[in-house]
This record gives structure tokens, C-alpha cells and sequence, in this order.
């Protein structure tokens, strides 16, 4: 019988290249679209209520979710990219020590986070754009699901993890467990029960602590590779460095996702609520492509880390070419149906005849830029897997922030237009793709270079 480790030998090093990358992104791509399809519930259902301004505190409410969101991203992406080069070099204990880091580190940071919101929560609304019409139901989401916080923390980031040591479907099982959790209540809590916005924050603080459960019960259980035992966490031995320097450019770019969510939302104020609905309706229709192409790129990372950790550059590469002709053509196909299907897709949650109108123009905006997303996300990725920190903090830190903020704020002074600041997000989108490719080659060329490969 192969043990656990000869099991992530075989996939990572020796099985063929488009069964490798395969059983590793189906996992994860359905892993995003149960992401998507949660996200897509809670508008839906908050959209059957027949209250416009509740669809819009939603959206207003998310860029704050999403910051810890991001906290989640800093530990999964880093320490995924830490294990599985790790685990390349076969340094299982050094990788325990890792997984234990992530956890308690992020368990605390979550319970920290969980208390600014709550006792903050009338600041926090106003620097999220709530409107007086739209101020009570972005309040009341907001102190509801801070209290999934600490839990929200740990999904995501354990969501990551698990896919190091090469267990892509239990990284898939916990997402789905949460997600359909969260389904399954959105139409009970929101509906049935009328609790409208406080019920769609409740069905999502009950799938994240079900998610979190589920890996934690993996870890515990004995049926892992890592550890997230107290005696394990380890600070020091690079541990923290190295999940920080790949982490914090990750989640900075979650976090300048945030924060030009917040700038777009106070400029789109200007147009009126209806403006604010329909945007956040279209965010959520191009989300249908950017989660499956997401998907893509984080689903090959650890395969690209492990690669990069044992030197073995002609399957690192062989990998990267497949995945990204894969994402190219996933790319191209998503974006006609997204742009085809806007009008249905928009309908589904507004049906208002002002909002509807922004929904639909916008989705078709956002779109513009889905040709060349899957480059975007396996550029991405690849750069993560190979540790490489400034490269990946320059993109980080650009598409969001150094890229699209100024492009946001140059429409908006010479267009003044709703349409030209939903613009702003494609046009960043294709300055960010030939940003990637450069710091692709750069990375590639230095790191590669540094240590010894195994042709």
C-alpha cells in the first residue's frame, strides 16, 4: 500500500502531465464555482424580497468581507506555496511546522477581526459607501457575519493548504460542504423566515463554520501529511518569513480588491442607488468567469511548487504551457457566455427597470477583459510557486491598486460617466496581463537559474 507520501510523490512527479494538472484544477475549479454559486444565492434570494436598496447594502457590505477574506489568502496562498516546495525538497517536518503557523496564526487574527467589526460597525458602514437608504441593512449584515470571522479565516485558508500535499477533492469536499450549507439556508433564513439581509449574513457565518470544522476534523484525524498541533507552530526556521513573503503580496491585492471596491461604490453613488445595485449584480455575473478561471491557477500551484522545490524545471514548464493553453481557451468560451447571457443572468436578481439597465451594460463592460483572465491567473500562480516575492508583490499590489486606481479616477474626471467607471476594471485588466508576462520571465529566468534542475 503507497503511503501518504508516496501518493503525492506519484501525482506531483510522475503522472502524466494533463492527468496531473486535471486532478488537480476539476477539484478546484468546482471548488470556486460553489464559491460563485453561494455568492450568486445570496443576491438572488436578498433580490426576491423585491428590495433593491438590500441587493446594494449587500454589495456595499462585501469589500469589508472581503478584507478578511484576504487574511485567509495570505496564510493559504503562503503557506501553500511554502509546503509544497517544502514537501519538493522533502522536508515534511519544516512543513508541519508551517501548516500549525497558519492555523493558530490566522484563528487569532480572525477573533481580533471579528471584534473590530462589532464594535465599529457604524464607522465601517459609512467607509463602505452606506447610503441613509441603504445604512440599517448594511449594519445589520455586517454584525452578523463578523461573527464567522475567525471561521471564514480558517476555510479559506485551509481550502489552499490542503492542495500541497495533494489532496485536491478534500480541498473541493470542505468547500462544497459549506457552500451548500449556505444554499440550502439563504431561501429558509432570508425568506421563510423574513430575515432578509440578517438571514443571508447567518446562512454564511453557518457554511464557513462548517467548512472550518471539516478540515479541522482532516487534520486532527490523523489522515494528513501536516500538522496543526499546538507544539508544532513554529515563527522562526523562515517559517513566518516565508508564508509572509508569497502570503502578503496575495493578500494585498485581495485587499486593493477591497478598497477599489469601496472608491467605485462612493464614485457610482453619485449615479444613485439603482446605479449601485446594478453594479454589484454585474461584479457578481463576471464573477461566473474570473471563479472558473481562478480555479484554474490556484488548482496548479502546488503542482508548479512542488516542481519548482525539486528542480525538476522540464516538468515545471511542461505544466505551465499545458495549463496555460487550457486557461486560454477556457478564457475565450466563458467570456461569450457571459457577454451572451447577461441579459438572463442580471434578470435573475433585479428586476427593478432602472437597475436592470445599469446591471446589464455593466456586465457586458466587465467583460470585456475575460479573453485574457486565464492568463492573468496562471502568470499569477506560476509566480507564487516559485516563491518569487518582489515579482509577485509588484503584481499584487498593481492590477487593484498602482494600475487600476488611477485608471478609475482619470475616467471619472474626464468621463463622468457610470458606464466609463465600470470601464476602468478591463482596461486595468489587460495592463495587468503584459505586467504578468514580464515578471513571469523575470522570475523564471532568476530563480531557476539559482538552484540546481533536474532535466
Amino acid at each position: 500500500m503507497q503511503s501518504k507520501q508516496d501518493r503525492t510523490v506519484e501525482l506531483f512527479e510522475n503522472a502524466p502531465v494533463p492527468k496531473a494538472v486535471f486532478l488537480n484544477i476539476i477539484p478546484s475549479i468546482i471548488s470556486m464555482l460553489m464559491v460563485l454559486v453561494y455568492n450568486l444565492a445570496d443576491t438572488f434570494f436578498i433580490g426576491q424580497t423585491k428590495n433593491p436598496y438590500m441587493v446594494a447594502a449587500v454589495s456595499l457590505a462585501t469589500p469589508a468581507f472581503l478584507f478578511f477574506m484576504a487574511v485567509g489568502m495570505l496564510f493559504g496562498i503562503g503557506g501553500t506555496s511554502l509546503i509544497s516546495r517544502m514537501l519538493g525538497q522533502g522536508r515534511k517536518k519544516e512543513a508541519c511546522h508551517a501548516c500549525s503557523f497558519c492555523f493558530w496564526s490566522g484563528a487569532i487574527i480572525g477573533i481580533v477581526g471579528m471584534c473590530i467589526i462589532l464594535f465599529g460597525i457604524d464607522p465601517i458602514s459609512n467607509l463602505v459607501g452606506a447610503t441613509p437608504d441603504t445604512m440599517v441593512y448594511v449594519r445589520q449584515y455586517l454584525a452578523i457575519v463578523s461573527l464567522g470571522i475567525p471561521f471564514l479565516i480558517i476555510s479559506n485558508t485551509f481550502s489552499s493548504i490542503i492542495r500541497a500535499e495533494g489532496k485536491a477533492n478534500k480541498a473541493m469536499m470542505g468547500m462544497i460542504l459549506g457552500n451548500v450549507a449556505n444554499i440550502i439556508l439563504d431561501p429558509v433564513m432570508i425568506l421563510a423566515f423574513g430575515w432578509d439581509v440578517r438571514g443571508a449574513a447567518a446562512a454564511t457565518v453557518i457554511g464557513n463554520v462548517l467548512s472550518a470544522v471539516f478540515y479541522i476534523i482532516h487534520y486532527v484525524s490523523g489522515s494528513s501529511l501536516l500538522s496543526i498541533h499546538p507544539k508544532m507552530y513554529r515563527i522562526g526556521g523562515k517559517i513566518a518569513s516565508g508564508v509572509f513573503a508569497i502570503g502578503i503580496p496575495a493578500s494585498l491585492n485581495s485587499i486593493l480588491m477591497s478598497t477599489s471596491n469601496i472608491l467605485v461604490n462612493k464614485l457610482m453613488k453619485v449615479h444613485g442607488d439603482m446605479a449601485l445595485a446594478g453594479l454589484g449584480v454585474a461584479m457578481k455575473v463576471n464573477m461566473v468567469a474570473v471563479m472558473l478561471l481562478i480555479g484554474v491557477g490556484t488548482g496548479i500551484q502546488p503542482l508548479l511548487g512542488y516542481n519548482f522545490g525539486s528542480g525538476n524545471r522540464k516538468r515545471f514548464l511542461s505544466v505551465f504551457r499545458f495549463s496555460l493553453i487550457l486557461a486560454v481557451s477556457l478564457s475565450i468560451v466563458m467570456s461569450l457566455i457571459c457577454y451572451l447571457g447577461a441579459g438572463p443572468m442580471v434578470n435573475a436578481f433585479l428586476e427593478e427597470k432602472q437597475a436592470y439597465g445599469f446591471g446589464m451594460q455593466f456586465a457586458r463592460v466587465l467583460i470585456i477583459s475575460g479573453p485574457v483572465l486565464g492568463v492573468l491567473f496562471v502568470m499569477i500562480n506560476a509566480i507564487q510557486s516559485m516563491g518569487a516575492a518582489v515579482p509577485s508583490l509588484i503584481l499584487s499590489i498593481s492590477r487593484q491598486g498602482l494600475l487600476y486606481i488611477p485608471v478609475l479616477f482619470t475616467f471619472n474626471a474626464i468621463f463622468h460617466t457610470a458606464k466609463t467607471l465600470v470601464l476602468a476594471q478591463p482596461i486595468t485588466d489587460y495592463l495587468a496581463v503584459i505586467l504578468s508576462i514580464l515578471l513571469f520571465i523575470i522570475a523564471f529566468r532568476k530563480y531557476f537559474r539559482e538552484r540546481p534542475s533536474q532535466e
